[in-house]
């Protein structure tokens, strides 16, 4: 079921083929080092191949928009998180991931989306994802502009440390990185 959730999330986009795997790969690499728990793992894994779910309910248009996104175009994607987690939400067995899907675009100084949480009131689950989810956007070519080198993402995680990401979580991503320890799938 989870594959197919997530093939169905990819098949909307062309330019996020792969995504989900790859976010996935880098949090669980950074989780890891952070020492989390098999069972938190677990739940990771779960996690972060659906963590943009509801962007099913986003229309094409606007996912696949050339170009800056109007105000409303932006509205509507910033709905993604909050739909998502409304689909978990009847499915037993997929609720541990709400965390994942609902906080994944929330900042640690608070100027995220949907519910605009700062700090430690994001899931600690959200701010390890969000990291690894913005890097590999920002390594990816999309539709509105061309990928950052690596060297480039790298030094944004750096920069964006304690604004847009916990900074603790955000040296953990750059540590991992600088060890060489990330698994094939997200090195490529």
């Amino acid at each position: 079921m989870l594959s197919v959730l997530s093939g169905a999330i990819e098949a909307r986009d062309p330019y996020t083929r792969g995504h989900s795997a790859r976010v996935t790969a880098l949090a669980e690499a950074v989780a890891r080092k952070l020492g989390w728990s098999e069972e938190r793992l677990a739940s990771l894994r779960l996690g972060g191949p659906l963590h943009d779910i509801g962007k099913l309910a986003v229309s094409d248009e606007v996912l696949c928009k050339e170009g800056r996104l109007d105000d409303a175009e932006f509205a509507q994607i910033q709905e993604h998180p909050k739909i998502g987690a409304r689909i978990l939400l009847r499915m037993a067995a997929l609720r541990e991931a709400i965390p994942y899907v609902l906080y994944h675009h929330e900042r640690w100084d608070g100027c995220g989306y949907p519910s605009g949480k700062a700090g430690e009131e994001i899931p600690v689950e959200a701010r390890v994802l969000a990291v690894a989810d913005a890097f590999d956007a920002m390594t990816s070519d999309r539709p509105y502009r061309r990928a950052l080198s690596r060297e480039e993402a790298l030094a944004e995680v750096e920069r964006c440390a304690g604004t847009q990401f916990d900074p603790k979580i955000a040296r953990v991503f750059l540590e991992v990185f600088a060890g060489a320890e990330l698994p094939v799938a997200a090195a490529s």
